[in-house]
């Protein structure tokens, strides 16, 4: 009796097991067959902090959630639909995400007597066969010996080298449940593995026999499709948020005809920015990495003064050790963009948990007064469009830049429609080659409209001047100790980056009126939450809007009368309240803030509650 195919709008799943099984490689292949296919989605990877936690226990844990959709996704999801628990500690860890009703995939040889005691279950408990999970439909599969008899007569392969494919029955079977197409994966495991044909061909008999197991048992009689989104036509790929960082970059650089330099330390969650930038060898990129984030700061520094883009990234701890060579930047007045991938601190803190616990670090964070233009990405495709602007801000005003995202976006993924390059904002660059008209000697800290000095390239005849970190004197840069002339200084740089509110756009509306009762203010990776949750509450008749901040600093210049327009301003961050400190100090407004420090995003659900509660209840 073949199934039934039963037509969904959304589902979320939850991929979770050990970090060696595979999870996020499963979650990732099937995020690619979603958006191929045309489904609207949002990806949410959650990894363990420590690089190998102890086998089978919650710490251990690694997660990948996939919110696909033939709507609109804003968010990965709340609560999903399926899980699929490869082992006792996955299903302890994720349980209370899954929706009552959900389905439960149960690797039943990840739930014996040590497994179930590496996961903290009392003596004699076996959450499959004590009725704990009678409320979810379970489907019990014994992965690994189905995926050992799958490989029965593949030769040259050990018991472990078998086990490590168990991943791929799991996603043959989702394939099959979801009514997806497996050429994707195929060509995709042809390429990675095509010269292991022992490897290739056991990740493609367990893939397939994954599928059949779903075709051929009777055990499963519903499949389920999701239907491709209404989408804006064009060519459009799925994209992770650092990926989309370092595209834009190199497309910065194309639109500004400079070669690209990045200097980098790795540090998660920012890593994969050099990873990726390293393949754009043919578009004159440069990379390099340093022995430390000083290092590699500097050596970006010194690629700007040659003319360069010039990019070095981090983290926060990463970016506390940078904080005196980034005043260097500033003094000197050179373009830099520093890449900020928050996570959660301080110190070392939770490396691989999403936090926004850094703006009034990227703000105010280094001796002396130091102001630096501060720009946030808000989802992983917006990534490429705030690479390219901060590149222009920097360029433009010959000033340094900080990019902040973080880790919720850097490894979420997304699909992201091609941009046509004649689309692409122009990036004016001018380097000073010799004396104008009427100019007897050249002044390096003679300023233009926008208070930027000029950029002359080392070795420029008749160019010759002086930079480095002491104070210099207004016009000549020649080392000063002048009182008057350090105040005038400080107030030109600081001037510089204020004025930079006139070159960026006005602050809009995301969604919902333009005064009201409500404004919920965010900005970064809270994006997707806050506007679905708007979205939901405008459609149950509430006066509720939206409004997203690019622009750390300077803020848009509306931005004030902006909120005046409304009678009550909620900021949501993923930190103890750090915006609302510079929006209170700014404005003068009440705003309230609605704040969680857990590592993970703000979910639609709980955001709803307590806007409802708090501005809408009776």
């Amino acid at each position: 009796m073949s199934a039934t195919i039963e037509k969904l709008s959304e589902v979320v799943i939850k991929f979770a097991g050990d970090s060696g099984d595979g999870m996020q490689l499963t979650g990732g292949q099937f995020t690619n067959a979603a958006a191929l296919y045309g489904n609207d989605l949002a990806t949410f990877p959650d990894y363990p902090a420590e690089i190998r936690a102890p086998q089978g226990t919650i710490p251990g844990v690694s997660g990948f959630q996939l919110h696909f959709s033939s709507n609109e996704v804003y968010t990965p999801g709340d609560y999903c639909d399926v899980l699929v628990a490869m082992n006792a500690a996955a299903l302890k860890a994720n349980l209370k995400n899954l929706k009552k009703g959900g389905i439960i995939i149960a690797n039943t040889d990840g739930y014996d007597t040590k497994n179930l005691r590496l996961a903290n279950y009392p003596d004699g408990v076996n959450p499959l066969e004590d009725g704990s999970l009678d409320g979810y439909k379970v489907y019990k599969i014994d992965v690994t010996r189905l995926t050992r008899e799958s490989l029965a007569e593949v030769a040259g392969l050990g018991m472990k080298e078998k086990d490590r494919s168990k991943n791929m029955f799991v996603l043959g079977f989702l394939y099959w449940m979801y009514n997806r197409n497996m050429d994707f994966t195929i060509n995709f495991l042809n390429e990675k593995f095509g010269k292991k044909p022992d490897i290739l061909e056991a990740n493609l008999r367990v893939l397939k026999a994954g599928y059949n197991y779903g075709d051929t048992t009777e055990t499963f009689m519903n499949r389920y499709d999701v239907p491709k989104a209404k989408v804006e036509a064009g060519t459009y790929r799925s994209i992770m948020g650092n990926q989309a960082v370092a595209i834009g970059f190199v497309a910065a650089a194309q639109q500004a005809n400079l070669p690209l330099f990045l200097a980098s330390y790795p540090i998660t969650p920012a890593t994969d920015i050099l990873h990726d930038l390293s393949k754009y060898k043919n578009f004159g990129v440069e990379t390099m990495q340093c022995e430390d984030e000083i290092a590699s700061i500097c050596a970006a520094i010194g690629a700007s003064y040659g003319g360069h883009l010039a990019i070095t990234t981090s983290s926060g701890p990463g970016i506390a050790l940078k904080g005196e060579a980034m005043g260097l930047a500033v003094m000197m007045e050179l373009p830099l963009v520093v890449v900020n991938i928050q996570r959660g601190g301080p110190s070392t803190g939770l490396p691989t948990k999403t936090e926004q616990a850094d703006l009034l670090q990227a703000i105010y964070g280094r001796n002396g007064e130091c102001p630096m233009i501060v720009i946030s990405c808000s989802t992983p495709s917006d990534c490429f469009d705030v690479a390219i602007e901060a590149s222009r801000l920097s360029l433009e005003h010959m000033t340094p830049v900080m990019l902040l995202s973080d880790g919720y976006i850097a490894n979420g993924a997304e699909p992201w429609k091609f941009p046509k390059a004649a689309d692409l904002p122009t990036i004016n660059v001018k380097f000073k080659t010799g004396l104008e008209e009427g100019e007897e000697k050249y002044l390096p800290y003679k300023r233009n409209e926008k208070l930027a000095r000029a950029w002359v390239l080392p070795g420029t005849p008749d160019m010759q001047h002086r930079l480095g970190g002491l104070e210099k004197d207004f016009l000549t840069g020649a080392v000063s100790y002048d009182a008057e002339n350090h105040e005038r200084m400080v107030k030109v740089r600081q001037a510089k980056v204020d004025n930079v509110a006139d070159y960026i756009p006005a602050q809009k509306i995301e969604v919902g009126a333009e005064k009201g009762k409500v404004l919920v203010l965010g900005w970064g990776s809270t994006y997707g939450s806050i506007k679905s949750t708007v979205l939901e509450l405008i459609a149950e008749g509430h006066s509720v809007s939206h409004a997203h901040v690019r622009y750390m600093n300077p803020l848009p210049k509306n931005l004030g009368d902006l909120i005046k327009q409304f009678d009550h301003v909620l900021i949501p961050e993923i930190n103890n309240g750090q915006f609302i400190k510079i929006v209170r100090d700014k404005f003068l407004v009440d705003a309230k803030g609605y704040n969680k420090i857990q590592g993970t995003p703000i979910s639609k659900t709980e955001l709803k509650s307590f806007i409802i509660e708090n501005y809408f209840s009776k």
